[in-house]
């Protein structure tokens, strides 16, 4: 059987990616939510990773329109109804990511000689590295 990358319709936050990304590679949609949340506040790249994503991924069950126009609109409608009823677990998923952010920046504000590789140029490469060969040996199963 061919696995499709698509957006979720049932497990969502917002547009779908993040429960589409779970179900293509076989992990909790709760983890990729935490990832782009610490991409998004780490180093800015995951709020574009996100909607690019949102845009150019299709939902599930549908085809890929080539009308761009379209396409906006849905993200628009999407989005819309993400704010007027959010997801359960968005308090969770933000909460623990900011209390991660939260001990990250204190520990690396306090300077503590030992902790020389607490430092965002060097965690974040890191944990890609290590988030990446996670899913290679999770996809290879």
């Amino acid at each position: 059987m061919e696995r499709r990358l698509y957006r979720s319709r049932e497990d969502r936050m917002l547009g779908g990616v993040c429960g589409g990304l779970g179900d293509f590679l076989g992990l909790d949609p709760t983890w990729i939510r935490l990832a782009f949340f610490l991409l998004v506040f780490g180093g800015g790249v995951g709020f574009w990773v996100y909607i690019l994503m949102w845009i150019l991924i299709p939902e599930q069950n549908t085809t890929i329109s080539s009308d761009f126009g379209e396409r906006f609109r849905v993200v628009g409608d999407d989005f819309a109804k993400a704010m007027n009823q959010p997801h359960p677990k968005s308090g969770l998923i933000i909460g623990g990511g900011l209390i991660i952010l939260g001990v990250v920046w204190l520990l690396e504000a306090l300077g503590i000689p030992w902790l020389w590789w607490f430092d965002f140029d060097i965690l974040w490469p890191g944990l890609l590295i290590i988030a990446g060969i996670v899913l290679l040996l999770r996809w290879k199963r």
